[in-house]
């Protein structure tokens, strides 16, 4: 193996594990422990992984921003670094890529029972929608960049576009209004199985995304000692 090595497999088994695990007790819970919700009945049920799957979309796509401030920072002081932060940006991009697509798939479905519409251009509804279009640009430029440093720097400057937009989906009922339910906050998990069942929906979510970041980021640093071995190779030959 190249900078990873077996440590960086034995943590990704070790997470997967635990996050296998989780994730079987988080459904038993939603679905054969909490109660049914009186007015959407079974249709509720997405609601525990619909907010677990938003809550660390908004943590990847804030850590990837936060890794393309750095990368923007040292890029031209330390390499190592730098190709860390980048390999870090692709990883936790495409985990919140697909976490984003998780919640809009499972907003409309839930929409569609609670407000009998599955979409409403609402606040919290449309930036959700913009910031998943925004870090899905960010991986088509970043692929396209390949290992030009240039081109990975004008992905990590686009990546950092998320960061006030992360704040302004958090706040966006609350200063702007709009239909988007305030279930957490508002006291809507009345019986202790539900509120028990979603932090162990969030929870299972966070590891699972964690868990696929840091594989996501493994395979990454391998591609990149990789191309490093072809430049040694390609000097060593010219």
């Amino acid at each position: 193996m190249g900078k990873g090595g077996p440590v960086s497999a034995r943590i990704g088994f070790g997470l997967t594990v635990v996050a296998a695990g989780l994730l079987t007790a988080a459904l038993y819970m939603v679905f054969f422990v909490a109660p049914l919700e009186a007015t959407l009945g079974i249709s509720q049920k997405i609601f525990y992984f619909h907010v677990g799957a938003a809550i660390n979309m908004l943590l990847s796509f804030g850590f990837c921003a936060l890794a393309g401030l750095v990368y923007l920072s040292i890029g031209g002081m330390n390499r190592r670094w730098a190709d860390i932060a980048d390999a870090v940006g692709v990883a936790t991009a495409e985990v919140g890529v697909t976490l984003g697509a998780i919640v809009l798939i499972t907003g409309p479905l839930w929409a569609r029972k609670a407000w009998g519409t599955w979409w409403t251009w609402e606040p919290r509804l449309t930036l959700s929608l913009m910031v998943f279009l925004l870090f899905l640009a960010y991986l088509a430029l970043r692929a396209f960049a390949g290992s030009d440093r240039f081109g990975r720097g004008v992905a990590a400057g686009l990546s950092i576009l998320g960061i006030p937009a992360v704040y302004f989906i958090h706040f966006a009922v609350d200063r702007w209004g709009g239909a988007h339910p305030q279930v957490v906050y508002k006291g809507g998990l009345t019986q202790p199985e539900m509120r028990i069942a979603f932090g162990l929906s969030v929870a299972a979510v966070f590891l699972l995304a964690t868990t696929l970041s840091w594989l996501r980021l493994t395979i990454e640093r391998e591609r990149q000692h990789l191309d490093e071995l072809y430049l040694e190779v390609d000097r060593r030959l010219g």
